[in-house]
Protein backbone atom coordinates (compact mmCIF):
# COMPACT_ATOMS: atom_id res chain seq x y z
CA UNK A 1 0.00 0.00 0.00
CA UNK A 2 1.15 3.32 -0.57
CA UNK A 3 0.65 6.62 1.53
CA UNK A 4 -1.51 9.25 1.11
CA UNK A 5 -0.25 12.18 -0.42
CA UNK A 6 0.66 15.18 1.66
CA UNK A 7 -1.90 17.59 1.72
CA UNK A 8 -0.67 20.74 1.05
CA UNK A 9 -2.34 23.31 3.08
CA UNK A 10 -0.84 26.71 1.86
CA UNK A 11 -1.68 25.32 -1.92
CA UNK A 12 -5.72 25.20 -0.58
CA UNK A 13 -5.35 28.25 1.19
CA UNK A 14 -4.15 30.30 -2.35
CA UNK A 15 -6.19 28.81 -4.21
CA UNK A 16 -9.87 28.45 -2.29
CA UNK A 17 -12.96 29.48 -3.89
CA UNK A 18 -13.94 31.69 -0.93
CA UNK A 19 -11.79 34.82 0.46
CA UNK A 20 -9.80 33.65 3.24
CA UNK A 21 -7.00 35.43 5.28
CA UNK A 22 -4.60 35.38 8.85
CA UNK A 23 -4.09 38.47 10.83
CA UNK A 24 -2.72 39.56 13.78
CA UNK A 25 -3.86 42.20 15.51
CA UNK A 26 -5.86 43.35 12.77
CA UNK A 27 -3.39 43.16 10.25
CA UNK A 28 -3.31 41.24 7.46
CA UNK A 29 -0.48 38.51 7.63
CA UNK A 30 -1.44 36.82 4.70
CA UNK A 31 -4.43 36.15 2.15
CA UNK A 32 -5.57 34.09 -0.96
CA UNK A 33 -6.01 35.28 -4.49
CA UNK A 34 -9.75 35.27 -3.58
CA UNK A 35 -9.14 38.60 -1.03
CA UNK A 36 -7.10 39.62 -3.75
CA UNK A 37 -9.19 39.87 -6.25
CA UNK A 38 -12.65 40.64 -4.33
CA UNK A 39 -10.75 43.90 -3.40
CA UNK A 40 -9.10 44.62 -6.57
CA UNK A 41 -5.71 44.31 -4.91
CA UNK A 42 -2.74 42.54 -6.53
CA UNK A 43 -1.74 39.47 -5.11
CA UNK A 44 0.00 40.27 -2.00
CA UNK A 45 -0.61 43.59 -1.90
CA UNK A 46 -2.74 43.81 0.99
CA UNK A 47 0.07 41.31 3.26
CA UNK A 48 1.14 43.21 5.79
CA UNK A 49 -1.80 46.26 5.87
CA UNK A 50 -3.92 47.36 8.09
CA UNK A 51 -7.36 45.78 7.79
CA UNK A 52 -8.67 49.56 7.78
CA UNK A 53 -7.54 49.81 3.88
CA UNK A 54 -10.61 47.80 3.24
CA UNK A 55 -13.23 50.07 5.11
CA UNK A 56 -14.70 52.82 4.05
CA UNK A 57 -13.32 55.55 6.96
CA UNK A 58 -11.38 54.55 10.17
CA UNK A 59 -14.24 55.33 12.46
CA UNK A 60 -15.80 52.54 10.72
CA UNK A 61 -12.89 50.26 11.11
CA UNK A 62 -12.66 51.98 14.83
CA UNK A 63 -16.22 50.73 15.88
CA UNK A 64 -16.15 47.35 14.12
CA UNK A 65 -13.37 46.26 16.49
CA UNK A 66 -15.29 47.11 19.43
CA UNK A 67 -17.93 45.51 18.39
CA UNK A 68 -15.85 42.38 17.28
CA UNK A 69 -14.22 41.86 21.28
CA UNK A 70 -17.42 41.33 22.94
CA UNK A 71 -18.93 39.06 20.94
CA UNK A 72 -15.77 36.97 20.04
CA UNK A 73 -15.13 36.79 24.17
CA UNK A 74 -18.70 35.29 24.41
CA UNK A 75 -18.86 33.25 21.13
CA UNK A 76 -15.50 32.44 19.94
CA UNK A 77 -16.32 33.55 16.22
CA UNK A 78 -17.49 36.74 15.30
CA UNK A 79 -19.80 37.47 11.44
CA UNK A 80 -21.66 39.91 9.93
CA UNK A 81 -22.28 41.89 6.95
CA UNK A 82 -21.49 45.25 6.31
CA UNK A 83 -19.69 47.71 3.37
CA UNK A 84 -16.71 47.53 2.52
CA UNK A 85 -14.34 49.48 0.31
CA UNK A 86 -12.66 48.34 -2.64
CA UNK A 87 -9.08 49.57 -4.04
CA UNK A 88 -11.11 51.88 -6.18
CA UNK A 89 -13.22 52.97 -4.11
CA UNK A 90 -16.02 51.45 -4.64
CA UNK A 91 -17.99 50.29 -1.67
CA UNK A 92 -19.73 46.90 -1.95
CA UNK A 93 -21.66 44.61 1.16
CA UNK A 94 -19.39 42.09 1.95
CA UNK A 95 -20.23 38.68 4.82
CA UNK A 96 -17.43 38.69 7.08
CA UNK A 97 -17.21 35.59 9.41
CA UNK A 98 -13.87 35.15 11.77
CA UNK A 99 -12.27 33.41 14.40
CA UNK A 100 -9.48 34.15 16.95
CA UNK A 101 -6.68 31.27 17.06
CA UNK A 102 -6.54 32.07 20.75
CA UNK A 103 -10.30 32.67 22.15
CA UNK A 104 -8.33 35.09 25.16
CA UNK A 105 -7.55 37.47 22.69
CA UNK A 106 -9.90 37.77 20.18
CA UNK A 107 -8.02 40.45 17.69
CA UNK A 108 -4.93 38.37 18.00
CA UNK A 109 -3.97 35.86 15.61
CA UNK A 110 -7.22 35.01 13.30
CA UNK A 111 -8.24 33.60 10.67
CA UNK A 112 -11.18 35.22 8.99
CA UNK A 113 -13.35 35.11 5.32
CA UNK A 114 -15.37 37.49 3.23
CA UNK A 115 -17.52 36.58 1.08
CA UNK A 116 -18.74 39.41 -1.81
CA UNK A 117 -22.64 39.84 -1.51
CA UNK A 118 -22.87 42.64 -3.90
CA UNK A 119 -24.79 41.23 -6.48
CA UNK A 120 -27.52 40.34 -3.84
CA UNK A 121 -27.01 43.19 -2.07
CA UNK A 122 -26.15 46.21 -4.08
CA UNK A 123 -25.21 49.56 -2.29
CA UNK A 124 -27.51 52.08 -4.13
CA UNK A 125 -27.57 55.07 -2.27
CA UNK A 126 -25.22 57.41 -0.90
CA UNK A 127 -24.59 56.65 2.90
CA UNK A 128 -22.90 57.92 5.34
CA UNK A 129 -20.53 55.99 7.95
CA UNK A 130 -23.09 55.91 10.73
CA UNK A 131 -26.03 55.14 8.22
CA UNK A 132 -24.12 52.11 7.00
CA UNK A 133 -23.35 51.15 10.56
CA UNK A 134 -27.41 51.06 10.95
CA UNK A 135 -27.70 49.59 7.82
CA UNK A 136 -25.96 46.56 8.98
CA UNK A 137 -27.66 46.05 11.84
CA UNK A 138 -30.72 46.40 10.62
CA UNK A 139 -30.22 43.80 7.92
CA UNK A 140 -28.97 41.30 10.93
CA UNK A 141 -32.33 42.07 12.50
CA UNK A 142 -31.61 43.89 15.39
CA UNK A 143 -34.32 46.45 16.72
CA UNK A 144 -33.21 50.28 17.68
CA UNK A 145 -32.85 49.46 21.36
CA UNK A 146 -30.47 46.47 20.85
CA UNK A 147 -28.82 48.71 17.79
CA UNK A 148 -28.25 51.81 20.39
CA UNK A 149 -26.51 49.64 23.16
CA UNK A 150 -24.77 47.98 20.39
CA UNK A 151 -23.55 51.31 19.07
CA UNK A 152 -23.72 53.50 22.44
CA UNK A 153 -25.85 55.76 20.96
CA UNK A 154 -29.59 56.60 22.22
CA UNK A 155 -32.67 54.96 20.81
CA UNK A 156 -33.59 58.26 19.24
CA UNK A 157 -30.68 58.80 17.64
CA UNK A 158 -30.48 55.23 15.93
CA UNK A 159 -34.28 56.03 15.11
CA UNK A 160 -33.08 59.38 13.05
CA UNK A 161 -30.61 57.50 11.73
CA UNK A 162 -33.36 54.57 10.23
CA UNK A 163 -35.80 57.82 9.21
CA UNK A 164 -33.02 58.96 7.37
CA UNK A 165 -32.43 55.65 5.42
CA UNK A 166 -36.17 54.89 5.04
CA UNK A 167 -36.16 58.37 2.90
CA UNK A 168 -33.04 57.45 0.78
CA UNK A 169 -34.28 54.32 0.05
CA UNK A 170 -37.79 55.19 -1.05
CA UNK A 171 -39.25 53.20 1.49
CA UNK A 172 -42.31 53.51 3.33
CA UNK A 173 -41.87 51.10 6.54
CA UNK A 174 -39.16 49.44 8.45
CA UNK A 175 -39.76 46.00 6.71
CA UNK A 176 -39.50 47.55 3.19
CA UNK A 177 -36.27 49.47 4.66
CA UNK A 178 -34.78 45.92 5.00
CA UNK A 179 -35.83 44.47 2.04
CA UNK A 180 -34.13 47.33 -0.32
CA UNK A 181 -30.80 47.04 2.01
CA UNK A 182 -31.35 43.23 1.10
CA UNK A 183 -31.96 43.62 -2.18
CA UNK A 184 -35.11 41.85 -1.92
CA UNK A 185 -37.26 43.27 -4.57
CA UNK A 186 -40.99 43.10 -3.55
Amino acid sequence: MSAAPAIDFEMIFRHAPVGMCISVNRVIQSCNEAVSAMFGYAHGALDGQSFQVLYPTIDEFLRTGDRIIPVMNARGVYSDERIMRRANGELFWCHVSGRAIDARDPLGAGVWTFEDVSEKRPVTAELTPREREIAAFLVEGKTSKVIARETGLSPRTVEMHRAKLMRKFAAATSSELVHKLMGVNR
